[in-house]
């Protein structure tokens, strides 16, 4: 260990960042990593557009009752999907009915399928992106959709864009639900 003297200098001229001493800097840079750590596991974050924002708090009881399948969901699951603006000729309106499969919907079984996937992991798959969240600042295009109807006994009325990396993440995620966008 080394010992060193106290400063004589004033205290209204503290050392500059560039002759501070090389303990006062590591001090500084260690201050910084545990800060930014600490932020780091406090928040909701995006890190990558596919990966959409990190939630870590389970949800509270009884959130998800009406959501979560009992034997492939109630009879008379029915939604309307209107999409817009995909660019991947899929634009128009589709209904979708799950248990018994049917609609108009291009990839019904599918997309039934991939709703029961959610709700078998206690997923909301019509949640909107938290208000709190960090979403990359990247535009995904002018694609839009709109899903209403009832899905598992409770009403669903739900919006979906590509405006940040949350929505695309968003989108992305109930596809096939949700046709693929571009060309």
């Amino acid at each position: 260990m080394f010992l060193r003297r106290q400063s004589t200098r004033p205290a209204h001229r503290a050392a500059s960042p560039r002759t501070a001493s090389p303990r006062a800097a590591a001090r500084l840079l260690l201050t910084a990593a545990a800060s930014a750590a600490a932020l780091g596991a406090s928040l909701p974050v995006a890190a990558h557009a596919d990966t959409g924002p990190i939630h870590t708090a389970p949800a509270p009881v009884g959130l998800l009752d009406g959501i979560l399948p009992s034997g492939g969901g109630p009879a008379g699951d029915k939604l309307t999907l209107t999409v817009a603006d995909s660019g991947s000729g899929n634009d128009g309106t589709y209904e979708l009915r799950c248990a018994p499969v049917g609609g108009t919907h291009p990839e019904a079984a599918a997309a039934c399928a991939k709703l029961d996937e959610f709700a078998s992991d206690g997923r909301d798959p019509f949640a909107p992106v938290p208000k709190d969240a960090l979403c990359t600042m990247q535009y995904g295009g002018p694609a839009t959709a709109h899903i209403t109807g009832t899905w598992h006994g409770r009403s669903v009325d739900a919006r979906y864009s590509l405006a940040d990396g949350c929505q695309i993440s968003r989108w992305r995620q109930l596809s096939p639900v949700l046709p693929a966008t571009g060309p």
